[in-house]
């Protein structure tokens, strides 16, 4: 479309008419957002400076990112940016949107973190739970893992953004490191708290996910195997291992997985196990805490 002098609120309606139109989720949000994010504006400009003329270069980016929306790539990866526990997060096509279910996953951690804690984070990802938790604690230490090398790269710049932590030297209280759930640590190291927000969709449920999830986020960070539960058994065998007596495991589960989960953990051998859900009323996390006896 040519450029023509267009005015804040008529770029607004044509892009909302174009996502409308693509049967994109929540269109009307989605094309204020992109312009927001195009016309470094806020929410007031619509309706205070609806007649405010945008730019021929402010209008074309607009279209580019309608254009990638209407694709149905996440409005996050477009944007690049994503908010999740009051900080904002780079994101990306390496790692997995940061969603509003898995704060319920960071804030039962911090009713249970106290100063000086030792923090593993298995499947980092953005390394949002991991420095979530490191911002809102106190002198508390941390390494995230992960299989994924671009993952850990957008950690390290997440990690340089949200705790001024420099990615040409790593600090001793944030490190990221490569490998499969614990196979990057040595048998001596332990932690307090172990969390983590494996992959737990089952791999043939996959293909019925909306497109912004099935073909634009990464498919290692969602298949959980055929049942699911494939990490969680690998998980939960693992981690007493590398758990002080009386340290804990949280982990971020389906909504229909409370049961089996919470079973695997006392087969496990931890104690103490307990379901919390998230604002919808749905099962999300499950911790459980460590009894170093328990280990066999």
């Amino acid at each position: 479309m040519l450029y023509n002098k267009w005015t804040y609120e008529a770029s607004y309606r044509w892009g909302q008419e174009k996502l409308i139109a693509a049967e994109v989720p929540d269109a009307a949000l989605d094309a204020r957002l992109l312009l927001e994010w195009c016309c470094g504006t806020d929410r007031n400009t619509l309706f205070v400076h609806g007649d405010r003329e945008v730019s021929e270069e402010e209008f074309g980016n607009y279209q580019s990112a309608i254009t990638r929306r209407q694709g149905r790539v996440p409005l996050q990866q477009i944007t690049g940016v994503q908010e999740f526990m009051g900080l904002t997060f780079e994101v990306n096509e390496n790692v997995l949107v940061p969603r509003q279910d898995t704060e319920i996953l960071v804030e039962e951690v911090l009713r249970n973190l106290h100063d000086g804690m030792r923090i593993l984070d298995l499947c980092t990802g953005s390394g949002c739970i991991l420095l979530s938790l490191l911002h809102y604690s106190n002198d508390c230490t941390g390494i995230g893992t992960d299989i994924s090398m671009e993952a850990l790269q957008t950690a390290r710049r997440n990690a340089e953004n949200i705790l001024r932590v420099s990615t040409e030297r790593e600090r001793p209280d944030v490190v990221f490191r490569h490998g499969d759930l614990f196979q990057s640590l040595s048998g001596e190291e332990k932690f307090d708290i172990i969390v983590s927000n494996q992959p737990y969709i089952k791999s043939d449920v996959i293909e019925m996910l909306m497109p912004e999830v099935k073909i634009y986020e990464p498919r290692m960070a969602l298949d959980g195997g055929e049942d699911g539960l494939f990490f969680y058994r690998q998980i939960v065998t693992q981690a007493g291992r590398y758990l002080y007596s009386g340290g804990m495991l949280f982990m971020e589960i389906g909504y229909d997985q409370g049961k089996e989960v919470s079973c695997l953990m006392e087969a496990a051998g931890f104690t103490q196990v307990e379901i919390f859900q998230d604002y919808g009323g749905k099962d999300r996390v499950v911790q459980g805490v460590w009894s170093s006896h328990s280990f066999g």
